[in-house]
C-alpha cells in the first residue's frame, strides 16, 4: 500500500528521539496527503507512534482512508496514527486568553499527548476580565509548567508569570485586530515582558511550546534530589 522507501520526497530522522528526547512529527503543509500517509505509516512501523500536524481537514480524509487508525483532531489540525501512554510525570497547564486561542492551544494538548505527558486545558482566561482568571487560579498553581496561549496585545502571560513559581511558555497568537499585525504585537509584548521566568515561541507555534514544556519536565526529572553534577570531561 505505500512505498518502501520515502527517500524520494522525504528523508526521516528516526534518531532525533535518542538524541533529543523528542521523536519527528509530520509537518503537513506542502505535502500531498499521499506523502503524509506514507511518512506516518513508516514513522508508525519504526515506533509504534506518529503524528503530524497542520494538517487540512479535506487531507485528513484522505489520509484516513489509507490509515483508518488515524485519529484526526479538526480544532488543532493534527493526525496521531497509535495510543499514545503516560510516560512523564507531571502536569502541563494550557491557558487561553480567549476562546479564539484554542486552535493553537488545541495543538499544544495533542502534542503534550504525543509526547507522553498530561496536560489541562483552561480556557478564555484572558486579562479583559482578570476575575477569570484569578478565580481559576487554585486550580491552575499546581501545574509543573504553564503555556499561555494569547492573542490580540498579548498581555496574559507577563500577567501569569508574575503570579506563578512554574515556568511559563508564552505563545502569540495570529488573533487580533488590525494592529495586532497578525500576531507581531503579542509576540513584542511577551518578548518584552518584565516578568522574569517567561520564555515565548513564535506565532501560532503551539507544537514548539509543548516540545519545550516536555524538556523542561524531562530534566527535572532526570537527577534525584541530592545527585551530584558530575564535572565534564
Amino acid at each position: 500500500m505505500f512505498p518502501d522507501d520515502v527517500r524520494a520526497f522525504a528523508h526521516l530522522d528516526f534518531e532525533r528521539q535518542q538524541r533529543t528526547g523528542i521523536p519527528e512529527v509530520v509537518w503537513g503543509l506542502g505535502k500531498t496527503p499521499a506523502q503524509i500517509a506514507a511518512i506516518l505509516w513508516q514513522m508508525y512501523q519504526r515506533a509504534g507512534l506518529a503524528m503530524a500536524t497542520r494538517v487540512s481537514p479535506t487531507a485528513a480524509q484522505d489520509i484516513q482512508r489509507q490509515l483508518p487508525d488515524c485519529t484526526y483532531d479538526p480544532i488543532a489540525e493534527t493526525l496521531l496514527l497509535g495510543t499514545p501512554q503516560v510516560k512523564y510525570p507531571g502536569l502541563v497547564g494550557v491557558i487561553t486568553a480567549g476562546t479564539a486561542d484554542q486552535k493553537v492551544a488545541q495543538e499544544a494538548l495533542v502534542t503534550l499527548q504525543y509526547l507522553g505527558v498530561q496536560g489541562q486545558l483552561f480556557q478564555d482566561v484572558g486579562v479583559a476580565g482578570i476575575h477569570r482568571l484569578l478565580t481559576r487560579w487554585p486550580e491552575i498553581e499546581p501545574c509543573d509548567v504553564l503555556i499561555v496561549v494569547a492573542g490580540m496585545e498579548g498581555a496574559l502571560p507577563s500577567v501569569v508569570a508574575g503570579l506563578s513559581s512554574a515556568p511559563v511558555i508564552g505563545v502569540p497568537t495570529s488573533v487580533g485586530y488590525g494592529a495586532q499585525w497578525q500576531g507581531l504585537a503579542p509576540l513584542l509584548t511577551m518578548l518584552n515582558s518584565c516578568a522574569p521566568g517567561l520564555a515565548v515561541v513564535n506565532i501560532d507555534n503551539g507544537f514548539g511550546a509543548a516540545v519545550l514544556a516536555v524538556k523542561i519536565l524531562g530534566v527535572a526529572t532526570r537527577r534525584k534530589p541530592g545527585d551530584k553534577m558530575k564535572a565534564p570531561g
